[in-house]
């Protein structure tokens, strides 16, 4: 089993609602499991509004999205210094969705930011690929499923 890197995390709940169905140590855990160096990260669980305020702020997307990643480590540097903020209102409305637990659907998200504040992207084709693979092992070693399986899987012929 690979060593862990070492991680300083601190989590803000600005909303609240989900402290206790995703609570510290389960943030921690999956972190930590997409961890590939040394970090320094905040996680933000936010509601719609400063979730909204975030997306078209920074990305010009006047809407609130899942997850939002805020990279601030320097070209060099080999500790990953990054805010990932988690918008409850969209995270609870998705998991609804996809009839998956919050907690799963959370640990997906959690893993997926992290791999954004450590440089990988979904872009282009050939990066979505290898950031998603990275994202089902990632998962799969936390044992939750994939989350793309629906996309891999063949078409019925």
């Amino acid at each position: 089993m690979p060593a862990k890197n070492k991680l300083s995390l601190s989590v803000q709940y600005a909303d609240t609602r989900l402290q206790q169905a995703l609570p510290r140590e389960s943030l921690r855990r999956w972190t930590q499991a997409a961890l590939l160096a040394p970090a320094e990260l905040t996680i933000r669980l936010v509601d719609a509004s400063e979730g909204r305020g975030l997306n078209r702020d920074y990305r010009g997307k006047d809407y609130a999205t899942n997850v939002l990643t805020f990279p601030y480590t320097e070209d060099g540097d080999p500790v990953t210094r990054a805010d990932i903020v988690l918008c409850t209102d969209v995270l609870l409305e998705e998991a609804a969705q996809q009839a998956i637990s919050v907690e799963q659907h959370a640990a997906h998200l959690v893993v997926h930011g992290v791999l954004h504040a450590q440089g990988y992207d979904h872009e282009d084709e050939a990066e979505a690929e290898e950031m998603e693979a990275l994202e089902a092992e990632i998962l799969a070693s936390l044992g939750w499923p994939d989350p793309y399986r629906h996309e891999r899987e063949p078409l019925p012929s």
